[in-house]
């Protein structure tokens, strides 16, 4: 076990698989497939309703029905109830292409021609198929729908052309169809009877009628491409909704026969499914840019207008950083998107605006994607003036210019950073400053210029004069930081200069040369450490104060992709395409953990809290999120984890946090199985049972109660009643009551009156021959614990109890009659319950637990029986142990605190 280990992916919308969508009652549920998983989404909101388990293998086909989903994957079929598989169907041969849901039977076809219908009613399920069908080896069937009206009948279309109608109860086939000389890509029945949409790899759509075999209309896409999808509306109007792999929508009038709208662009990519909603005028589609839309036709023209979508990254992010307190990573991709990911709440994900890319792509007749700015290739943050102005500024490739982002509002801002150089170069490095004001950035051609972020103005640009180009650096500026008090700036060169510039003069303090061509560097502001990557793999550590390097660390065998620091600074990480993550220390100098992964890391980011690593991978569009097992477990010590010779193999955190079963899984011999479990049982960390040196462990109370202990005093006097309390109004006459002495009036129940009896007739038995005890639940506890010398039962007992109970408790301990004679002192229960009590809180304060409680208590128990102590000397003696333990305990506790500030005060001074 290593130091992070897998927890889970998000970004993940949708994939190239057709959706299954469903209604249950008022609300209607759809079904996507995330690769090895499946999401279910409530299309009220397009919110979440929960997550499928993780399969062996990619989601090839779906299909659903009220609370049973079902998921073909490889060869098999897994059968779900909500998100716990109950089943595994294995009949298959070949892969699954496709699953269809008629009534109560699921029909499955792969790609060798095979068709099984398999059947589910209530609890029960069959892992046999009913039936099976086998289709001639010259047709290939790709979709498969059910026409209304039709009983247990199905149209097959297939990779060759034709179609085919079946009776799957008899197993026979009825008829076929012609087709059109092109693979059938997609097909659907329309409200009208014995009518089908069939669309085919050319572009061209079909509505045929099945009855007579006639073609009715036809209809084709001016877009290249086949025919992926289709829908019906079923609100009324005669409205065909076809998508295509270039990802247009296009709405077809029925009535009319011709294109009545297209909605461009509706993906960036092929589109996979679309479904009208019964009787409403909402269309949703999904693609394979994984995301989900809904459109909605409510406009008076006809045309469409999104009403709500969930979108994910379409390409592999280039670049990620958690940003505030750790619960948001923002992230750019190679498409074009700057999206800000929650790490807790998936619905709270979204792409940052670009200012209207819709309407200004119809106003000049372009696509979307050439007004998008160029992919993001760095960027920083500055949350400190998010609530000010634009605190986000990125460069993008290929571009001679600097944008900002409002993160408040989520929009690009509203200046353009643009260098003042001469020869406009395109922008590779980026900073903002500590205090948020400026904006610092760095061109391919050397030149570096700082910007004031509020108002979008240049502040002056860093020139080396001792340079001939008049530059910053001779070449391509890698990076650019600044320091925690806005006195320095560093800057680095491809070539290798790096160097060193006093923030508000932009003059060179200092200067040093790597030797080596630099690929980027990753400053930490507290500690004033400078991680430079080269390009020969190793990461040098420089004391930019003190100009020299501090330390070196090699082990990556190919170019390094990513690196940062731990809050603490105590961390550096760092990726290669060598697919490696390591884990440097740098106060020890040296590895302390590493982990081989199938896909490269691109991109790392360290939560504040140290306790969730975000990486991205080469080719997935998600970002993966790790867990820091040393901040959950018990065990500090860094021998627990994997040494520096050793580099762990780990899988890619899952796109659920659940794990399911298949029966591959289940054919393991069971010593295997004995063995994996025995492995999971065993904790990874031997726990704690002892406290940790020189320290005092803490009662875990809300300080209101314990510090109410030592202020009751003024608590009883701040609630004490204004008023003198009134007297109740006289009982009814009819009432029986029983008298008292204050005047209050207490009715007599008949409980009180059966037991009135019984001590009437028993009067003079009971008295004399049984004691009666007194004692409270407090002073019965301390005597039993006090023998068994064992306090933590009675210290979890007085923890439960209110400051004013246990305010009472030891008032009710007061020795009211002092006597100087000590025999018969001793004899009275209260002198030994105060006795037990000062053992009580030498033996918690010789065992350092529940500290601050015991503290407090202490201070209260002295200001009631302070002069009951000070006037016996068996209880003195008891006292001045009490305070040893106290004053040795306490200096410990100051010595540490002592060599601590002792600690911080020289790195602080180190620093500065």
């Amino acid at each position: 076990m290593g130091i992070f280990e897998p927890y889970r992916a998000i970004g993940y919308i949708t994939a190239g698989v057709p959706f299954s969508v469903q209604r249950l009652g008022t609300e209607t549920f759809v079904t996507v497939s995330i690769g090895k998983a499946w999401q279910v989404y409530d299309c009220a909101k397009l919110t979440l309703a929960f997550a499928g388990p993780q399969l062996p293998k990619k989601i090839r086909a779906l299909a659903s029905y009220k609370d049973y989903t079902f998921a073909a994957y490889g060869t098999q079929i897994g059968v779900f109830k909500r998100a716990q598989q109950v089943a595994t169907w294995s009949k298959h041969h070949g892969k699954i292409s496709s699953l269809f849901l008629l009534g109560d039977h699921i029909l499955s076809s792969d790609i060798k021609g095979n068709i099984y219908v398999w059947l589910f009613k209530g609890e029960s399920l069959n892992l046999e198929p009913v039936s099976h069908i086998k289709l001639d080896h010259k047709f290939t069937p790709t979709c498969i729908v059910h026409p209304d009206t039709y009983l247990n009948k199905v149209l097959i279309g297939s990779q060759e052309g034709p179609l085919q109608l079946w009776n799957i109860s008899t197993k026979k086939k009825i008829y076929e169809f012609k087709g059109w000389t092109s693979p059938v890509t997609c097909c659907v029945a329309s409200p009208a009877l014995d009518i089908v949409a069939v669309g085919c790899a050319d572009g061209t759509i079909h509505l045929h009628n099945l009855r007579y075999d006639e073609e009715l209309k036809s209809f084709s896409h001016s877009i290249r491409g086949a025919v992926t999808s289709l829908s019906f509306r079923t609100d009324g109007e005669p409205l065909l909704a076809s998508g295509g792999s270039s990802g247009v929508i296009s709405i077809w009038n029925l009535e009319k026969g011709r294109l009545q709208t297209v909605i461009r662009e509706a993906h960036d990519a092929s589109i996979v499914s679309l479904h009208f909603f019964v009787n409403e005028p909402v269309l949703l589609s999904s693609a394979t840019d994984n995301s989900i839309k809904m459109w909605i036709f409510d406009n008076t023209d006809g045309e469409a207008r999104l009403l709500r979508f969930r979108s994910g990254h379409s390409a592999p992010p280039l670049c990620i950083r958690f940003y505030g307190n750790g619960r948001h990573i923002l992230s750019a991709g190679q498409d074009r998107a700057f999206r800000l990911f929650s790490v807790a709440r998936d619905q709270q994900s979204r792409e940052l605006s670009q200012r209207h890319i819709v309407k200004r792509a119809k106003r000049i007749r372009a696509k979307e994607e050439d007004i998008k700015l160029k992919p993001v290739i760095a960027f920083d943050c500055a949350e400190i003036r998010e609530r000010d102005w634009c605190n986000v500024v990125t460069c993008h490739m290929y571009t001679s210019r600097a944008y900002v982002w409002r993160l408040q509002n989520f929009v690009l801002g509203e200046h353009i950073l643009t260098p003042s150089s001469v020869h406009q170069t395109a922008i590779k490095a980026c900073a903002i400053s500590a205090c948020g004001n400026f904006a610092v950035i760095g061109t391919e051609g050397g030149w570096i210029e700082r910007f004031n972020l509020q108002s979008g103005l240049s502040r002056g640009n860093y020139v080396d004069k001792s340079s001939e180009s008049l530059t910053a650096h001779d070449g391509e500026v890698v990076g650019i930081a600044c320091d925690a008090t806005n006195s320095l700036l560093i800057s680095a060169g491809y070539h290798g200069d790096v160097k060193v510039w006093d923030f508000k003069a932009r003059e060179v303090k200092s200067r040093w040369d790597v030797e080596r061509f630099i690929t980027k560097i990753v400053f930490h502001r507290p500690n004033g450490l400078l991680a430079i990557v080269a390009d020969d793999m190793v990461i040098r550590v420089y004391d930019v104060v003190g100009q020299r390097m501090v330390r070196k660390f090699e082990g990556h065998t190919d170019r390094i992709t990513d690196a940062c620091f731990s809050e603490d600074g105590k961390w550096l990480l760092s990726s290669s395409m060598d697919g490696t993550l390591r884990i440097w220390d740098v106060i020890l100098a040296r590895q302390i953990d590493a982990m081989k992964m199938d896909v490269a890391v691109t991109a790392l980011s360290l939560s504040p809290a140290m306790d969730i690593l975000a990486t991205s991978h080469v080719d997935q569009n998600g970002v993966y999120l790790w867990v820091n097992q040393a901040m959950f477990c018990g065990s500090t010590n860094l021998n627990n984890y994997a040494n520096s010779g050793h580099v762990r193999n780990v899988k890619l955190p899952q796109l659920s946090s659940k794990e399911a079963y298949d029966g591959e899984q289940n054919d393991k011999n069971d010593k295997d199985s004995t063995n994996q479990h025995d492995i999971r049982k065993e904790p990874m960390f031997a726990l704690l049972d002892h406290q940790i040196p020189n320290l005092v462990t803490l009662s875990l109370l809300p300080r209101s109660q314990w510090q109410s202990l030592t202020n009751i005093d003024i608590i009883k006097a701040r609630n004490k009643p204004v008023e003198p309390l009134k007297k109740p109004e006289k009982a009814p006459f009819f009432l029986p009551s029983i008298p008292s002495l204050s005047g209050e009036i207490t009715f007599k129940t008949d409980t009180d009156a059966s037991t009135e009896g019984r001590d009437v007739k028993s009067n003079g038995q009971t008295n004399g021959t049984k004691k009666i005890d007194l004692s409270s639940q407090f002073v019965k506890l301390l005597q039993k614990f006090a023998e068994e010398k064992n306090f933590s039962e009675f210290t979890k007992y007085i923890k439960g109890l209110s400051p004013s109970s246990l305010d009472m408790e030891l008032r009710m301990l007061q020795i009211l009659e002092e006597d100087d004679d000590l025999e018969v002192l001793e004899k009275k229960p209260e002198f030994a319950s105060i006795s037990l009590l000062l053992d009580y809180f030498i033996h918690e304060i010789s065992v350092r637990n529940n500290f601050e409680f015991i503290q407090a208590l202490i201070k209260l128990f002295l200001k009631i029986h302070g002069e009951t102590v000070r006037r016996h000397s068996e209880l003195q003696d008891k006292v001045r142990k009490l305070l040893e333990v106290q004053s040795l305990v306490w200096q410990r506790i100051d010595k540490m605190f002592q060599n601590t500030r002792c600690m911080v005060t020289f790195l602080s001074n180190a620093q500065f």
